[in-house]
């Protein structure tokens, strides 16, 4: 059964056009990688225990400190990333100071085999980023939700 994922693109309307929130996700293995690295808030669940919707304002606010009301999220529907995992979307428009976000935290053995245990950001970067410059950062099993938020917008 493929891994699942559930989160929330974050949008707002600029003087220059739609604005999206992505997060880049901290750590050794993401430090050096930009293009095709960012992503939307989201995060991993068991398809048979948590809802998906529940799990996309959960991981929301645990990587962004803010909570949108569920009653005005859109369906965006799914994807699938390129290692099968299956991602489930909703939009919500809002704001939040994308300088002021502080992530939770992870540990990983680092250096590899290393036996030491170090924490790292679950995310280390938030940039409120046009519809344009998101389609060059985000992943690009992700574009597709992308294009279904560029409706909402206009």
């Amino acid at each position: 059964m493929a891994r699942r994922s559930a989160g929330i693109v974050f949008f707002r309307r600029a003087e220059s056009g739609p604005e999206v929130l992505l997060v880049h996700p901290g750590g050794p293995y993401w430090a050096r990688r930009d293009a095709g690295a960012w992503s939307i808030p989201k995060g991993e669940h068991d398809p048979d225990d948590v809802d998906p919707l529940a799990c996309a304002l959960r991981e929301f606010e645990e990587e962004t400190g803010t909570r949108p009301a569920a009653d005005a999220l859109v369906d965006l529907g799914e994807v699938r990333q390129k290692g099968g995992k299956v991602v489930a979307a909703w939009a919500a428009e809002g704001d939040l100071d994308a300088g002021a976000v502080r992530s939770n935290t992870f540990e990983i053995e680092w250096p590899p085999r290393s036996g030491r245990l170090q924490s790292f950001p679950e995310i280390d970067r938030v940039e409120w980023m046009t519809l344009d410059l998101a389609r060059e950062k985000i992943l690009p099993s992700q574009l597709e939700l992308l294009d279904r938020i560029a409706g909402f917008t206009d």
